[in-house]
């Protein structure tokens, strides 16, 4: 270490900075070295300040954290250390530079020729700098340094969960998480609406199978002897106004089908279930609505995550559904990580525990994760579901590179990945031999070329039609113009006129003042 110069690398948040060890320090270990950093003064006598470079901007600065971060030398870090390190050109100069990240300086090893080394010293004497760089370097207050610090974290940080408008795949998972809940807490809701409802009619939840349904039903009989009078009259009679209001509210609750209506009361009529109180009544209503209330949120929220799957990732949605594109999103993160994803890792997420349990054991691994709630794999035979699988692993991986790096959004290309499964499995079932992948895809890239010109047309079609409407505006507007144009010549043509005679007048009376004027002159001769 003797023989070599060591120097130090140091980034700050108001430029680059380079220090030189002391020949005659040695580097310390352990306790030794964490008390010299701790002070100015011995930590002056170790490292010495050489050059140092400050940022021009806070977009400068920014740009040169981001390559920092990904372990990529810049050409303004380049020209610094060529400028303050010794030449490569003497034979004495030997030299080694300290760096914090060693991919940085891997890089500046590789790319420059510039020996680097890091290690738990060289981290240490870096620490020392971070305490005591303001002491070093006059220029530097520590207030400006510690806004410098401030606002550059800041934008690190909003650059870095900065998202693309056409990339939102954060509401995307939330919205898919709170379906998961919703359908949670709906059915256990709509058992303890069916469990607490058939003690007074048992009957009704053979007939009616749906949980939403069921809820509404109990809402419109509420007690059953109330109904039963207003509903339930002899032949020949005519139902009351109420009656005919409970009838129509009963087929409206179970779908519009009389039948079912029909069989539901025939069951009130027999039915073995208990009296119960109207205060329990009433308590079991708002429960059943408050279940309704659930089913209709569920409802737009389900809208709602099919019209941000279109947006997002409509290839992915249209493959396998929005369902499973959501959960597979939301499993990997972010639709850019799904994308990174290989076929293998898409075919398995979701079985991670099953995944470490099978190589723990050395048993069989799964087949599937997520995707086993897509259609095909539940269309296929059970020899057939681990091929199915990894074909419909690999058109996923396709289509959500194809939605995350594509610039332009359609959903042309996974109706043709869709085709693609149905084919194969067609294949697998019944031998069909099914159509090459480039055909496929050539034909998916020829309809999108197509689509995009007919939107181009149109969009032409509706400029021309703005310029037209706007020539008839101005041609309509031309006539009224020439009118009041017409109108303001005719008016200086007035004016021009009077004064003309009035300048004519004056004129002649002039020439009539001169005439006795020179009469005289010449009898006076």
């Amino acid at each position: 270490m003797s023989a070599t110069n060591q120097f130090l690398l140091y980034e700050s948040a108001a430029g680059y900075a380079l220090f030189q060890k002391n020949e005659a320090e040695a580097i310390a270990s352990g306790k030794a070295v964490e008390d010299a950093v701790a002070t100015y003064e011995n930590f002056s006598q170790m490292v010495k300040l050489v050059a140092f470079q400050a940022f021009n901007s806070a977009e400068e600065g920014l740009t040169e954290l981001c390559a920092i971060a990904a372990g990529e030398a810049t050409s303004i870090l380049v020209n610094f250390l060529e400028l303050n390190l010794p030449s490569a050109k003497k034979k004495s100069a030997s030299y080694q530079l300290g760096v914090f990240d060693p991919v940085l300086g891997q890089a500046l090893s590789k790319d420059h020729s510039i020996v680097c080394n890091h290690g738990q010293s060289i981290k240490e004497l870096l620490r020392g700098c971070l305490l005591h760089f303001s002491k070093f370097e006059s220029s530097v207050r520590e207030g400006d340094l510690d806004k410098a610090r401030c606002g550059l974290s800041h934008c690190w940080s909003r650059q870095v969960m900065q998202l693309d408008p056409n990339r939102q795949d954060k509401p995307i998972m939330n919205t898919i998480a709170l379906l998961d809940g919703l359908d949670k807490n709906i059915n256990q809701f709509a058992m303890r609406v069916r469990e607490w409802y058939a003690w007074h009619f048992p009957e009704l939840a053979k007939i009616v199978n749906d949980n939403i349904v069921y809820a509404r039903v109990a809402r419109v009989i509420r007690i059953r002897d109330a109904f039963q009078e207003k509903v339930c009259v002899p032949e020949g009679t005519e139902l009351s106004a109420d009656g005919a209001k409970l009838m129509e509210r009963l087929v409206a609750a179970v779908g519009d089908s009389e039948d079912i209506a029909q069989e539901v009361l025939k069951a009130l009529k027999v039915s073995m279930g208990q009296d119960i109180a109207e205060m329990d009544m009433a308590n079991i209503d708002r429960f059943a609505q408050n279940v309704v209330d659930l089913a209709d949120m569920r409802t737009r929220y389900g809208e709602y995550l099919k019209n941000k799957m279109d947006v997002v990732a409509p290839n992915l949605s249209g493959l396998v559904g929005e369902h499973v594109g959501a959960r597979l999103i939301s499993h990997a993160g972010s639709l850019t990580s799904l994308a990174k994803y290989p076929a293998s890792t898409v075919q398995i997420l979701g079985a991670e525990k099953a995944l470490f349990r099978a190589l723990k054991t050395k048993g069989n691994t799964p087949k599937y994760g997520l995707l086993y709630h897509s259609t095909f794999i539940g269309r296929a035979k059970d020899k057939n579901k681990g091929r199915i699988s990894r074909y419909l692993a690999n058109k996923c991986s396709i289509a959500s590179r194809i939605d995350c790096f594509n610039e332009s959004t359609t959903k042309l290309y996974g109706e043709a990945l869709r085709g693609q499964v149905e084919d194969r499995l067609a294949f697998l079932t019944e031998g069909k031999q099914p159509r090459k992948n480039i055909d496929v895809m050539k034909r998916a890239l020829e309809e999108v070329m197509e689509e995009a010109a007919t939107t181009t047309k149109v969009g032409k079609k509706d400029k021309k039609s703005k310029k037209t409407k706007h020539l008839g505006e101005d041609a309509a507007a031309q006539p009224e113009a020439g009118a009041e144009a017409s109108e303001k010549k005719s008016k200086k043509d007035k004016k021009e006129k009077k004064a003309k005679r009035a300048e004519t007048s004056e004129e002649a009376a002039e020439v009539e003042a001169e005439k006795p004027k020179k009469k005289k002159k010449k009898e006076e001769a």
